[in-house]
Formats: C-alpha cells, sequence, structure tokens
C-alpha cells in the first residue's frame, strides 16, 4: 500500500510543484520531509504540476518507499500529519494521510479538480492579501459580473481549449471537459471558480484574463464561443499573475 498525503501549501517561495535545478520547489521539501520521517528516500508523485506562485487548498501525493509501490511505517496513518510538520516548513502542512492501492496514481485517477482565482478588486493594495489575490484596481461593476458570468457559462462542456492554453505547450491533445464555471464576488475579492476533468498548462489563468477583458468591454461574452472554437491563443486575454491561484479540491 502506498500513503497519499493530503496537503495545502502557500507558493509564494516556491518554483512550483515539481523539482526544478533552478529553485527550491514544494516536491522538494516533501522528499526531506518524508526521508527524515520514514528513514528512507520516497518516490512522491503529486496530482499536479503548479507554477511558481501558485498555491494549493488541497493537493495530493502518492508517498512510497523509493523504487517500490508500497510504504511501511509503524507511524499510525492518522498520525502522519503531526509527525511529519516539524519537518515541513511552516508554510507547506499534510493536513490529512489515507492508504492507497499499490496501482494508485494521484494524477491519472483523478475524477475532477477545482480551481479557484481570487481578485482583489479595490483601488488600494491589500497588505494582508498581497500575494495571495491579483490586484486589480480598476472597479468590476454588477453589470460586470453578470457578463463575466455569461462568458464563463459558455465553457462550460467539452471543448478544445487551445485558446486557453500557454502558447509554448508541447500538449497536443487540448480537449477538456469543464463542469462548473462561475464568478462572484465575496466583499472586495471577485472570486472565480471552475471546475474540470483536466487543465492545460496555464489555462485557469488565462481564462480569468480573458475574463477581465470581458469585464472592460474588449471581448463581449458572445464571442467566447468563436473564440473558444478558434484554438488562437493571441485572441484570448492575458494570463493572470499566478498569486490569486488555488488549487481548491482533488477529488477521486
Amino acid at each position: 500500500m502506498k500513503i497519499l498525503l493530503h496537503l495545502s501549501f502557500l507558493g509564494t517561495k516556491y518554483c512550483g510543484y515539481q523539482i526544478q535545478p533552478n529553485g527550491i520547489t514544494i516536491q522538494q521539501r516533501l522528499n526531506e520531509a518524508t526521508r527524515a520521517l520514514f528513514g528512507y528516500d520516497c518516490d512522491i508523485v503529486g496530482c499536479s504540476r503548479t507554477d511558481s506562485g501558485v498555491h494549493a487548498n488541497q493537493f495530493c501525493v502518492a508517498v512510497s518507499k523509493k523504487g517500490t509501490n508500497c510504504l511501511q511505517t509503524t507511524i499510525p496513518i492518522d498520525r502522519i500529519p503531526q509527525a511529519i510538520a516539524p519537518h515541513l516548513p511552516e508554510d507547506i502542512s499534510v493536513i490529512g494521510a489515507e492508504l492507497v492501492e499499490d496501482e494508485f496514481h494521484p494524477r491519472y485517477d483523478v475524477k475532477y479538480k477545482e480551481y479557484v482565482y481570487r481578485i482583489w478588486n479595490k483601488p488600494y493594495r491589500n497588505p494582508f492579501l498581497q500575494d495571495r489575490t491579483w490586484h486589480y484596481p480598476k472597479p468590476i461593476s454588477d453589470e460586470a459580473l453578470v457578463r463575466m458570468n455569461e462568458a464563463a457559462a459558455r465553457w462550460r462542456g467539452t471543448h478544445d481549449f487551445s485558446s486557453y492554453m500557454a502558447a509554448d505547450s508541447k500538449i497536443t491533445d487540448a480537449v477538456r471537459m469543464i463542469y462548473e464555471a462561475e464568478v462572484v464576488r465575496k466583499g472586495d475579492v471577485v472570486e472565480f471558480r471552475v471546475s474540470a476533468n483536466g487543465f492545460l498548462y496555464n489555462m485557469v489563468r488565462i481564462l480569468v484574463g480573458t475574463l477581465i477583458c470581458v469585464a472592460e468591454g474588449k471581448i463581449s461574452p458572445e464571442e467566447i464561443d468563436e473564440l473558444t472554437e478558434s484554438g488562437d491563443r493571441s485572441r484570448a486575454g492575458m494570463t493572470a499573475p499566478a498569486c490569486g491561484l488555488f488549487l481548491n479540491k482533488v477529488v477521486y
């Protein structure tokens, strides 16, 4: 059996999840922590890749002894979150642990994932939300919010999302199914919530940039269908900053 760890982390200081030669990553810190806890090197496989500066309310990794499909430990499973905590920095937390079968894969066995993107929508910065929201100072009116939701609704269903994929991406199959996509206002924060069976590189951030174009009147909700069908990245909005993006939920 493997162990599936459920994490939350603040990604501000990290070069994303996956091991990189040019900076500290979440996976590197997990490698160090599991080695210290279990006494041997582990294979750690994540449910997703996240960009530098992206956060997670829920992120899942499968942990097994290096070179095997299992992990043996005398630590009770429900005690692992507390046991590993001293070996992790304060911006990474294990919030749950469970046993999974040897063949379980945390990325390929996902039913769907949900991302949340948060925008601080006031003229001035909020120091308490710095690096945890995108500061967009222009007011987003209630009418603009309605247009943004009309646009987001057009992404629901199965489509080729090449228009909303990073231009340098090597992915050739860009077909994904979006289950839910909506924009809500929570006080001075505008939040975009989207769930899908998979996401492309920078996809959520480009969807957000496109919604901002809708809010500004540069793209109408009615144009979204044609924009999506075009497969033309240059017609979509900017790639919103990483700081506002959270992997919010992973469902198996």
